[in-house]
């Protein structure tokens, strides 16, 4: 059973080091702002899996407030950002 822990640990990183690739290199603020919701997914999922496997429930109420944290911020940023301009100031 340890096997599918480690796995899973492996699988968890392998994503949060591709999503940090593409937050850190996006093109554009929605590229980012995509790519942050992404790690906090994979962070949710992280606690989620630290949970089932110390058998500690106490740790899944960080999982609401990360979920409500990133949904007003997602919602926040996309409301209110401006647009991404081209060098020569055309808009994308």
């Amino acid at each position: 059973m340890t096997l599918v822990w480690v796995i899973a640990a492996v699988m968890l990183i392998a994503a949060g080091a591709i999503t940090m690739f593409r937050l850190l290199a996006g093109p554009s603020t929605l590229d980012r702002l995509v790519a942050l919701d992404t790690v906090v997914a994979v962070t949710m999922c992280a606690i989620g899996t630290w949970a089932a496997y110390s058998l500690d429930t106490t740790v899944t109420y960080s999982l609401a407030a990360l979920a409500l944290i990133s949904f007003v911020g997602s919602v926040s940023v996309a409301r209110f950002r401006v647009r991404d301009t081209e060098q020569d100031g055309t808009t994308r």
